[in-house]
């Protein structure tokens, strides 16, 4: 059942980029609920990260610890700049679009 953590933790990491992916290859107008979307699966992905680490230090699993954490830390900084890279980009292409319609 812990094993679904780090699953659940790369799904909705995927899905945190997907999301702006399709906004800007589809435009919407309801492109901010398609955000926070985005950047609250991030923020869960986060979430089931620290979830993971805190059942190996319950277990005290040191090894374990020792082994992810940086790994840990590169994934969840690439997923956090990689996610707000896109929802920026998606803003900024949103009112590109709106400037240039109106």
């Amino acid at each position: 059942m812990v094993g679904l953590l780090n699953l659940g933790s790369i799904v909705l990491g995927l899905i945190a980029w997907t999301l702006p992916l399709v906004n800007l290859m589809r435009y919407r107008k309801n492109w901010v609920i398609l955000s926070i979307m985005s950047i609250s699966a991030c923020a869960i992905s986060l979430c089931l990260q620290i979830f993971y680490n805190y059942h190996l230090v319950k277990i005290e699993d040191w090894a374990a610890l020792l082994d992810i954490t940086g790994a840990v830390v590169l994934a969840s900084v690439v997923l956090v700049i990689v996610t707000l890279l896109l929802n920026i980009f998606t803003l900024v292409e949103y009112r590109r679009k709106n400037f240039y319609k109106g």
